[in-house]
Formats: C-alpha cells, structure tokens, sequence
C-alpha cells in the first residue's frame, strides 16, 4: 500500500513539474524523464526559429502540394463537356470553311491565279513524316479471306515511303472466291470543312510524274475519278508501271492520255477520256501472280506539262461501240 501510494505521489509531482527531474522516484523518476522530454521541442534562438518555422511552412505547403496531385478524390469526377467538345469541333470545321473561302479568292489553293496558270510541275504527295503516311492506306485479299500481307512504313532517313509486304495467290478457301492474289496501296479522299469530299484539279497538266525504285515487279497505276454515283464507285483508269529492280531511283512519266478506262478490274470495249479536275485519288496495285516478297519504295508523286506530249487520247472509239460520241 505504501508503495503504491508512492507511485501516484511520483506521477503527480511530474505532471506539476516544468522541468523534468531525475529524483521524482528512484526507479520511475527516470524514465519519466526522459519520456517527457522526448515529446518536448528544443528550444531556437528568435533568428533560427523564423528561419525554421518558415522552412517547415514552405516544406509542408510543397508536401500538400504533391499530396494534391498524387491524391485524387473518388468523389471527383472527370471534367468532361460533350457541349463543349462539339462546339470545338464546329467552330474548328467552320475556320477551315473561312480559309477555304479566302483561298479560292484568291486563287487555286490559297495561290495568286497567274502563279498557277504558269505552274509547269507540281508534287502532289511527298514522305517526310508520319503525316504523310496518314494520307494513305493499304490492303490486300485478306479482305475477302487471302494470304496475302502489306505494310507501309516510312523509308531510310525519312526520306521516302516503302511499301512492302508478301504476295500469295492461293484462293481463299470459302467455296465462293477462285482466284486471289494482290495488294494495294490507295490515297485518301481530301477531305474539307464538315467533311465535305475535295477533288484534286490537273486539268493543266498532261503526264503523271513519279520517282520509285522497285524490284523489277510490273505494278497497275490506278486514278478514280470524284463521283457520287454508286454506280461508279469501282470504275478508274489504269495503266502499268514497270520497275526495273536494283539500288537505282527511277523516273516514271506516265501520260494521262495513257490510261484505259476499266470497272472492276475488267478493260471496258467503251473508253473515255479521264477528266483531270475531278481527280480523287490515286493507287497502285501488285496482282503479278507471282507468289513471295515485293517492295516499292516512293520518293514523291506528282504531275507536270511535257511540251512535247500532244496527244489527247490513245484509244479507238466507233459508233457501234460508242455512239453519243459521233452524234
């Protein structure tokens, strides 16, 4: 009894203390001590005290900072507007349509008229970047079920497009198809203000110009012409680029009176003229049957005017085959 009424003498005295003793009992007294003054501060001069204080503040404001940014709330909810996305996207259509507008005041794509009515050459698609990948597309049979594979990359130094891939005629074994075997590379339609379809214009030019380097495969050049008709969605015109293989670039010039008119895939007896201002895209197709690798590396396509090119078309037409055009 004694004793205990001792240790509760002991621990009043400490909680009436300022200071902590080592005599407050000789076995408690100690650890009393030295627990009490582990939770006090040690006491700074007025200087490092500011200096302190002022370093703990900035320390524990950048640490609520970071706390603000790793810690995300799962009462917060994403700031997510569909209005103003689709106001965004229609004032963005509606800039294109004023730079569309100003450009054809003042001349054929944002250019004075006289410039180019005088232009004699011009590169219509060049690969530089990944952007102008994204101008393209490829395909192949495996559409309709063939073994056939293609890939388009950018070329060494980004200097050039190399399409490129493995040739398999093996007709697709679903009971309907009996022949396969080719792949593609196709432009994309342009596209303007609120998606309006755009056509290219080379009514001033008369030959199609290209710098390629292949493997000596025989490859179909293909031109559609901008349509709205169902109809002729599968109608263009056509001619063969030969390449000849090796490290050598070569330049491929290709009148457009060349070019044969066709519909799915099928040389028509009726030919017609390809109308050069209503140019959408253009293409170039592999289907040699001949099974394995192939490559086609392109520098740049474009059209130019050869002075010495007077034809206006290669092809024979007689009333029986086509009698609108001897009314």
């Amino acid at each position: 009894m004694a004793l205990f009424h001792k240790v509760l003498r002991g621990t009043y005295i400490l909680r009436k203390c300022s200071k902590p003793t080592s005599a407050l009992h000789p076995f408690l007294g100690i650890r009393f001590a030295d627990y009490s003054s582990s939770l006090q501060k040690p006491v700074a001069s007025p200087g490092k005290a500011s200096s302190q204080r002022k370093t703990e503040g900035g320390l524990q404001g950048h640490h609520q900072k970071e706390v603000a940014l790793d810690i995300t709330s799962p009462e917060e909810k994403p700031d997510v507007s569909f209005d103003k996305a689709i106001r965004d996207e229609v004032m963005d259509h509606f800039r294109r349509l004023k730079d569309e507008i100003v450009n054809h005041w003042k001349g054929p794509e944002g250019r004075p008229l006289q410039e180019a009515l005088l232009e004699q050459a011009k590169v219509v698609w060049h690969f530089r970047g990944k952007e102008d990948l994204d101008k393209w597309r490829v395909t192949s049979d495996k559409t309709i079920g063939g073994r056939s594979e293609v890939f388009l990359k950018m070329g060494k130094n980004n200097q050039s497009a190399l399409l490129y891939g493995t040739l398999s005629s093996e007709a697709p074994q679903d009971g309907e198809s009996a022949r396969s075997g080719y792949c593609a590379m196709i432009s994309r339609i342009p596209r303007g203000a609120f998606e309006r379809k755009l056509s290219y214009d080379w009514s001033q030019f008369n030959t199609l110009y290209l710098r390629v380097r292949g493997d000596g495969r025989p490859w179909m050049v293909n031109i559609k012409e901008d349509t709205d008709f169902l109809q002729r969605t599968n109608q263009m015109y056509s001619y063969f680029m030969f390449t000849r293989g090796g490290p050598y670039w070569q330049e491929v010039k290709i009148p457009f009176s060349k070019f044969f008119f066709s519909n799915r895939g099928r040389i028509r007896d009726v030919q017609h003229e390809l109308l050069l201002d209503k140019i959408s895209s253009i293409g170039f197709t592999l289907a040699d049957k001949v099974d394995g690798p192939f490559f086609l590396e392109i520098d740049f396509i474009g059209v130019f005017t050869d002075p010495a090119h007077t034809e206006e078309f290669a092809y024979e037409n007689s009333p029986e085959l086509n009698p609108r055009l001897f009314k």
